[in-house]
């Protein structure tokens, strides 16, 4: 072959892979849309692409505010674990963030572990001395109560979800959960197996997470990200029945934490008027004991 004819053939341009076929000629066109083409054959965005995208997706986050910065029917969470017990094999929570829709940080604590850390796990869980000996850091049932209180009655997202709630040593109706770690399509990727989160983010959202230690802030709100992106497609699996019966759970469960929101002032009130009737009595005043009946009537 002649020198020139190789040096012709070198230049002529390749097909780019940027290239979208025409879904007329796939034959799973009627599965997807111009956007998932996009997505699996459209030029990747570069690293530096990926940083812009990610830090204008946080800064929106950041900037939530008014309704969007509400509660809300959906929230993700995301917990850190410190290692405890002779080897550090055993977790501990060490850090809880909580996001509603939007990603706006609806809790974001360090938690007193119960026992004695034995291995910070810093590499991954970004935890350190300082940030459980700080007078910030709240204690294991403080943050108990205040996760129960924001997630009750709401559907709850996470990635390996049971794995928080299991550490948290508290329960959500199985209904109202959605973990990115088992929904199908997303197993799917890692042909079956579990997929990881950072892997998930990089594939579906063409974002880089987890490049040194992780943030549960920011690994609670991508995963939120990757709900919304196939929500209407999950949802929709659920069916109209298994609809209606997660709006009567979330209404009961709502129900039942106003209740027990109710009942805690009463006992506070309670708590209260007996230390004044305490104070009362020790002052001999009759007056003030009769007072103290009429209260708490």
């Amino acid at each position: 072959m002649k020198a020139s004819h190789i040096a012709k053939i070198s230049i002529e341009p390749e097909t780019p892979e940027s290239t979208i076929p025409d879904p007329n000629q796939l034959w799973f066109a009627d599965d997807i849309d111009q956007n998932d083409l996009k997505n699996v054959y459209g030029k990747k965005d570069t690293p530096q692409e990926q940083k812009l995208k990610k830090k204008t997706i946080l800064a929106k986050m950041n900037a939530v505010s008014g309704d969007q910065a509400r509660l809300g029917k959906f929230v993700a969470i995301d917990c850190e674990m410190v290692g405890v017990g002779p080897d550090g094999t055993d977790s501990a929570l060490a850090r809880v963030s909580l996001v509603n829709f939007h990603g706006a940080v609806l809790l974001d604590c360090y938690v007193k572990p119960q026992e004695a850390v034995t291995d910070y796990r810093t590499h991954v869980s970004g935890i350190e001395p300082k940030h459980l000996e700080s007078d910030e850091a709240i204690t294991f049932k403080e943050a108990q109560f205040k996760v129960e209180a924001i997630i009750r009655g709401r559907v709850l997202i996470g990635h390996a979800v049971y794995n928080d709630l299991q550490v948290l040593m508290i329960s959500h109706p199985t209904l109202l959960i959605r973990d990115t770690s088992r929904y199908k399509p997303f197993r799917n990727l890692a042909k079956g197996r579990t997929p990881g989160l950072k892997m998930l983010v990089k594939e579906i959202l063409g974002i880089s997470i987890q490049s040194g230690s992780h943030s549960s802030v920011e690994d609670a709100r991508f995963t939120m990200q990757l709900y919304k992106s196939v929500k209407l497609e999950w949802e929709k699996s659920f069916g109209a029945k298994s609809g209606l019966m997660m709006k009567k759970l979330a209404a009961k469960e709502t129900s039942q934490s106003k209740k027990k929101k109710t009942v805690s002032i009463k006992e506070a009130e309670s708590d209260h008027v007996s230390e004044s009737d305490q104070g009362s009595s020790d002052s001999g005043s009759d007056s003030g004991s009769d007072s103290g009946s009429e209260d708490e009537e």
